[in-house]
């Protein structure tokens, strides 16, 4: 049975399950060892006459392999970097400027260039060397936090030049995403990859969770221009353990390499088009980003003064922390019980609940209640990214696996910026209580309309694959 899309007679394109370079496993038969955690304890027996039946993978599979394990702490301490790069800079470019709109201009800068250029760098990461790639972006993030620090050094920073840092940044994390993808099918195999793309999500949530802590630390503690500085080497441990991972992305390639193109691109374009089961997961992801996004952190110190428990300072700590923690805890569980399988209608259910907990945390006045609306959101929206993520990769094309991620990620990362809309200005005309209200209700809605599309799908499929 498919993973992803659950027909009994469809198989994913599970290409490899071993680097090109180790002997292909006969068609019929799938391998029980993997690059780098060693020989499983074998397929189960099939009296049937059939192919036999891989186990299913341990927990915490991702963690057990070497060489994805030191993948997901480095990654974790860059998106640590990344937020704690947002914590000082913002901070900084506030007290200098006062600039409504270059509050504005700083989420957008950071998430239109995973709209407009996701599929290009995923392009490249079908192309090159993955690692090469993470590198390039990790660079990239390290120049632009010196040269920060160095504009605050010489007290020389100037509002153009604040822009430029701040597109330059969002191009980094927009390069990062691809390449990251493909790491990951690379390090584990189909087999392991829900679990190593539900860990990468849980540790980018740790990050995103201690990088406002170390962030603050850092600025009242060394001061902005020396916490810039010392950002940089949080970027370190991921570039450096890419010069030594011998995983490049491709090495469970069995095809030739794709160009990079204008036509190519079109190509896959069309492709994803007649897939039902991608553009489901594409509309789902992209659902998700546009209706409610950023937008919910950005406006909790809103929803902290009118739930206030005690001094709103702390009702606003509180609240940031369980928007972030129901992320890590939701991973953690996730992996741990196994009771959500990678498949489309498990991805249907986690987005309608993170819809459904966004309305109510909208219209509660309790406090309490909010908190556990935050959390039981911050579980089911990582279970829906998750999933997500992992249903494009065993649906995608082995030599577009890329592409089609990239798709993903305009959807998935690139329509965060509608959010400013959706509930932002939205929220400056009716209140964002309201406006968030409107915008989960419409969450929930084209949850269902894109279900009903999946499973459509499902139902064409099925007769075709059994014929």
């Amino acid at each position: 049975m498919c993973a992803a899309c659950g027909i009994p007679t469809h198989l994913a394109d599970a290409e490899a399950f071993a680097p090109a370079e180790a002997q292909p496993a006969t068609p019929a038969t799938v391998p029980t060892t993997t690059p780098s955690t060693g020989p499983s304890a074998g397929a189960a027996p099939n009296t049937s006459g059939g192919p036999p039946v891989a186990p299913p993978p341990p927990r915490f599979a991702a963690l057990r392999n070497r060489d994805c394990r030191p993948y997901l702490f480095g990654a974790a301490l860059a998106m640590m970097a990344d937020n704690i790069e947002h914590v000082i800079t913002y901070w900084v470019l506030w007290q200098t400027f006062h600039s409504p709109a270059l509050t504005g201009f700083q989420v957008i800068s950071h998430w239109v260039p995973f709209l407009l250029l996701s599929m290009w760098f995923g392009s490249l990461a079908d192309r090159y060397d993955c690692r090469r790639i993470i590198q390039a972006a990790q660079v990239l993030f390290m120049a632009v936090s010196v040269t920060w620090g160095v504009l605050f050094l010489t007290d020389s920073l100037h509002m153009w030049e604040a822009c430029v840092l701040l597109v330059l940044h969002g191009l980094a994390g927009s390069l990062w995403g691809p390449g990251e993808q493909l790491m990951l099918h690379d390090f584990v195999g189909p087999a392991e990859l829900p679990s190593a793309v539900r860990l990468n999500a849980t540790f980018r949530s740790l990050g995103v969770l201690f990088g406002p802590v170390v962030g603050s630390a850092l600025l009242l503690g060394l001061g902005p221009t020396a916490g810039i500085f010392a950002n940089v080497a949080f970027y370190l441990p991921l570039t450096l353990f890419l010069f030594r991972t011998r995983f490049t992305g491709h090495t469970r390639d069995r095809h030739s390499r794709p160009r990079v193109g204008a036509l190519e691109s079109l190509r896959v374009l069309r492709e994803i088009g007649s897939n039902r089961t991608l553009v489901s997961m594409i509309i789902l992801g992209g659902l998700g980003s546009f209706f409610v996004g950023s937008s919910l952190q950005s406006s909790m110190p809103i929803f902290a003064h009118d739930l206030g428990a005690g001094g709103a300072g702390t009702a606003y700590g509180v609240l940031l922390f369980a928007n972030g923690a129901g992320g890590v805890v939701g991973g953690i569980v996730l992996e741990a019980t196994g009771w959500v399988k990678p498949h489309v209608p498990a991805a249907v259910i986690s987005t309608a609940i993170y819809g459904v907990t966004s309305l109510f945390f909208a219209l509660t006045t309790s406090y309490p209640l909010a908190l556990g609306l935050l959390l039981v959101g911050g579980v089911a929206n990582l279970a829906s990214m998750s999933i997500g993520q992992t249903v494009v990769q065993l649906l995608a094309p082995a030599a577009d696996r890329g592409r089609v991620l990239g798709v993903y990620g305009m959807s998935a990362n690139g329509l965060r910026a509608g959010s400013g809309f959706t509930v932002g200005l939205l929220g400056a005309a009716i209140g964002v209580h309201a406006s968030l209200g409107f915008s989960a209700t419409a969450l929930c809605v084209g949850t269902v309309l894109a279900g009903l599309h999946a499973l459509r799908g499902h139902r064409r499929a099925a007769p075709a694959d059994a014929g």
